[in-house]
């Protein structure tokens, strides 16, 4: 079971596990603040590649999904050192997270339990992020210019900095340089595309690669597998 919905700023998902196998998770440019009923309060750093995630049978998953740019205004920290990685929330924010934990337990552990969660965590992320005065505005710029297809140096023109200095500023916001989020972005636009329909030949000349090789090849190297294994209806 996975449902998930957006609300303001960020996504809000659940999910309890059937155990069946791992998770095939793409990579997105965000960053997720995640609670486990088997592992408690994690942080889902921003992946360069598909992140295999594996759940005990019934284990019940809530998670906030911060858009590109967002999370470390909400997290303290860097992006790029949280890159590739799943870690404790405690060991970013200490004590603050147990006083987090218990109010998360409370709150599954009463009818409607995915979104009392949900509600809590997003409380916690807006009121972090109203205290470190908002995320950096050059996030969410560089990240739609990226998504609609722009060219880094064109991205960087605009904004008003040098491909160097947006490479520096990007692995603080994303966790990659600009042309790796532009790669992911470009990966996530042409699947959503198939999946409404579209050929795979069609969709390549319309996100930009040079041919339907070409999509392939990308899509293996960021999922680990090719587009037409992340298209197939699932099994059963």
């Amino acid at each position: 079971m996975y449902s998930e919905q957006a609300v303001r700023g960020a996504v809000r998902w659940a999910s309890v596990s059937s155990g069946a196998g791992p998770v095939r998770v793409l990579p997105d440019g965000c960053l997720d603040l995640l609670w486990s009923s088997r592992a408690g309060l994690l942080v889902a750093g921003p992946d360069r590649t598909a992140h295999l995630s594996r759940s005990a049978p019934g284990e019940r998953w809530i998670g906030l999904r911060l858009p590109p740019g967002v999370g470390p205004a909400v997290l303290g920290v860097p992006a790029e050192e949280l890159r590739d990685q799943r870690v404790p929330l405690a060991d970013l924010w200490g004590r603050a997270a147990g006083d987090l934990a218990e109010r998360v337990e409370a709150a599954t552990a009463r009818p409607g339990w995915s979104a009392g969660g949900a509600t809590v965590l997003q409380e916690v992320a807006r009121a972090r992020l109203r205290a470190a005065g908002g995320p950096d505005p050059l996030g969410a710029h560089v990240a739609a210019r990226l998504a609609t297809g722009a060219t880094v140096a064109a991205t960087a023109a605009e904004v008003g900095l040098g491909v160097r200095a947006l490479h520096r500023r990007s692995r603080l916001l994303f966790g990659y340089g600009p042309k790796t989020l532009a790669r992911i972005l470009r990966m996530r636009r042409a699947l959503d595309l198939a999946r409404g329909g579209a050929p795979l030949a069609e969709v390549a000349a319309r996100t930009g690669y040079a041919d339907q090789a070409h999509l392939t090849r990308d899509v293996r190297e960021l999922a680990g597998v090719p587009p037409t294994r992340l298209l197939a209806p699932p099994a059963g």
